[in-house]
């Protein structure tokens, strides 16, 4: 069970790729989200894709911490994979829609405004880990929502 929860943590590796493992986990998530979206395709299939992943996060993310000795290592993103699918869930399925909830995403979970900022500080183990990407998430769904609203699909 330590390897299957080092390969969910680590999301399938990618969290061990050189520099910025976060944006590499980002990264990740895309392949996933788009077959997901082609294969069951809907307006709520990658928010309960993410609601399914998220307690198996927080198991993979507290077990891989175990094993290393430590909270939150930058290897562990399977964080960023479900606060990327909770923004691409309001996303325009398009290249530029994406890419907005690709950057919206990675500048909130950089910043951490608050309320990210104190979940990442107050809330330990799995679920600290995992849910200060869950509010990264919501508040880039929120931008993300707001631009389309605004100037409409893109």
């Amino acid at each position: 069970m330590t390897r299957l929860a080092e390969l969910i943590a680590t999301w399938f590796g990618s969290g061990y790729l050189p520099k910025a493992p976060g944006t590499w986990g980002s990264l990740a998530a895309l392949p996933f989200a788009w077959a997901i979206l082609t294969f069951f395709p809907g307006p709520y299939v990658l928010l309960v894709a993410s609601a399914v992943l998220l307690p198996v996060g927080v198991w993979a993310s507290t077990r891989h911490s175990e094993t290393l000795g430590t909270h939150d290592a930058g290897e562990i993103v399977v964080d960023e994979v479900v606060g990327q699918w909770i923004v691409l869930s309001v996303a325009p399925f398009s290249l530029l829609g994406w890419l907005a909830a690709f950057v919206l995403f990675r500048i909130f979970d950089v910043l951490k405004p608050w309320p990210i900022s104190w979940i990442d500080k107050r809330i330990s183990g799995g679920w600290g880990i995992m849910l200060d990407d869950v509010a990264a998430g919501l508040f880039g769904a929120l931008a993300v929502s707001l631009i389309v609203f605004v100037v409409g699909e893109f």
